[in-house]
């Protein structure tokens, strides 16, 4: 398409834009599991109102902008409290969830050459690991060690152990994870990581905005954060289920000294000193300060009202499903991830992507994924008020498609287009 050869006018675009959205998921009336995640009128409110306010800045340089910096600080400092991070923990702001995991997977190749002499650099991966581990294996030049998980879906540390050598410069585990929304075993596989003087990362872009008001709530949450002995990074995703507008997210460290590994410095430029803390040079501060608003707008207590509702309607939607014919809830989900298949005996009648098809086609959005197929649902807040007409909707589904399959086995997490 070419460029019009005389410039829209603003209802011109607003217009044609408007037109476009018709076609997209309708996360405002809670139809998607996943992608969106919707704090409430009062958060869009107060997110749109600071947008504005920092449409153009730029976090390249923080001496321009001042005030990014001190919102960067200030984010980071509320994350490691929340994180048991005490007075030691240090971290950078991220475009999201694959960039703060990226980063750490940078720090531990470079902490592993600088501390270790390592040069043909490792990581321990369970199967149910992000895939940005492997997006940044491939950037960074690791060799990716993936071991398949238990019955569970928890990381297995024994299989894990068995892989874990003298190379190895990262071992990882999830809180959650994504694929099921269980929890790994954080202690054993950070002791693994430790035994040889690699860092190990929880990845908690999932859960590091749940798990710690679960807790407050009188959860019982297994250890993965910074109480642990030998998680030397922890990623949590500040657009998830912080409810902050994209792309925001944060990779803390256990302190300083290991929060140095992940920037990137040259000054042998004509233009300069250069440094870069992520991927990104120019770095919008519009999703910092948006975050920064959430988060303060929200505080303690309104993270833990949303928490409380968010996992209400998972076990919700878990029971309901529970109590189809032919659907499993995948796992034992511990916090607000939901899962959902073909039951054993079931897989000459029903095809749980027909389901989602058919669920598609009355609004609803979930994610296909597999092995093995499934759905995949985030539960968040928004999802709330219409979870009991999901459950009508899935349950009319699974009847209407009894029988059928569909020959499209693709699955969906992210597209190319």
């Amino acid at each position: 398409m070419p460029l019009p050869e005389h410039g829209l006018t603003k209802d011109e675009i607003l217009t044609t834009l408007a037109a476009k959205r018709s076609r997209d998921a309708r996360w405002q009336d809670g139809r998607t599991f996943g992608m969106v995640y919707d704090g409430g009128p009062s958060v869009h409110e107060v997110a749109e109102a600071v947008a504005l306010l920092y449409l153009h800045e730029n976090a390249l340089n923080t001496r321009a902008f001042p005030s990014l910096g001190e919102i960067q600080s200030e984010v980071c400092a509320s994350v490691a409290e929340m994180l048991h991070g005490g007075d030691t923990a240090s971290g950078f702001m991220t475009s999201g969830g694959t960039e703060s995991i990226l980063m750490a997977v940078k720090s531990a190749r470079e902490r592993g050459r600088a501390e270790r002499n390592i040069t043909a650099p490792e990581m321990v991966l369970p199967a149910s690991a992000h895939a940005a581990f492997h997006k940044a294996a491939h950037y960074f030049g690791l060799q990716v060690h993936k071991v398949p998980v238990r019955d569970d879906w928890r990381a297995d540390v024994d299989a894990m152990a068995s892989r874990v050598n003298d190379n190895t410069v990262l071992v990882v585990g999830s809180a959650p994870q994504y694929p099921q929304g269980v929890i790994d075993p954080i202690p054993e596989l950070a002791a693994l990581a430790t035994s040889v003087g690699a860092n190990f990362h929880t990845d908690a872009c999932m859960g590091g905005f749940v798990l710690p008001f679960m807790e407050m709530l009188g959860y019982p949450v297994a250890p993965w954060d910074f109480r642990v002995e030998g998680v030397t990074t922890i990623s949590a995703d500040i657009h998830k289920l912080g409810y902050a507008p994209k792309g925001a997210s944060v990779l803390m460290h256990r302190n300083k000294a290991l929060r140095r590994y992940q920037t990137f410095v040259f000054d042998d430029w004509l233009g300069g000193f250069y440094a870069s803390p992520a991927m990104q040079g120019t770095r919008p501060g519009l999703p910092m300060a948006t975050a920064w608003a959430v988060m303060n707008h929200l505080g303690v207590d309104g993270y833990k009202r949303l928490t409380s509702v968010s996992i209400d309607t998972a076990r919700r939607m878990a029971e309901g499903v529970r109590g189809i014919d032919g659907l499993q809830v995948l796992g034992e989900p511990e916090a607000q991830l939901v899962t959902i298949a073909t039951a054993p005996g079931w897989e000459d009648r029903i095809d749980i992507f027909a389901v989602g098809d058919a669920l598609q086609a009355r609004g609803w959005f979930l994610d296909r994924q597999g092995p093995p197929d499934s759905l995949h649902s985030t539960v968040s807040a928004g999802n709330a008020p219409a979870i009991e007409d999901y459950l009508r909707d899935l349950r009319a589904c699974v009847e209407a498609v009894a029988g059928n399959r569909t020959d499209d086995r693709s699955t969906n997490y992210a597209t190319l287009e």
